[in-house]
C-alpha cells in the first residue's frame, strides 16, 4: 500500500525533472513540455493530498490546472507554429533578437 509520502515524493521528483528541463533546454517546445511535466507533478500532489484527507478540493484544483494546461498548450503551440514558420527554428537564443 502506497502512502501519502510516496505520492508526494513522486510529485517532487517529477517536479524536479520538469524544472531541470526548463532550466537546461533551449528549444521552446521542450520548455513547453517541461512546463506540462511540472503541472502534472502539482496535480499528483494535489490529488494525493486530497485523497489522503478525504477532501475533494485537491481534485477540483487539479481539474482547474488541467484546464489551464490545455489552454496553455493551445495558445503556446499556436505561437510556436507561427514562430517556426517565420524563423525555421525554435531556439530560445534566437528569441532575443528583436528585428522590429
Amino acid at each position: 500500500m502506497l502512502s501519502l509520502n510516496h505520492y508526494l515524493l513522486l510529485s517532487v521528483i517529477i517536479f524536479a525533472i520538469g524544472l531541470v528541463g526548463i532550466l537546461r533546454r533551449k528549444n521552446l517546445l521542450m520548455i513547453f513540455f517541461s512546463t506540462e511535466i511540472i503541472l502534472n507533478a502539482a496535480n499528483i500532489g494535489l490529488v494525493s493530498a486530497g485523497r489522503y484527507y478525504s477532501d475533494i478540493s485537491g481534485e477540483i484544483i487539479a481539474f482547474f490546472i488541467i484546464a489551464i494546461a490545455a489552454s496553455e498548450v493551445a495558445v503556446g503551440l499556436g505561437l510556436l507554429i507561427l514562430w517556426y514558420r517565420k524563423h525555421k527554428n525554435l531556439d530560445l537564443d534566437d528569441l532575443n533578437l528583436m528585428h522590429g
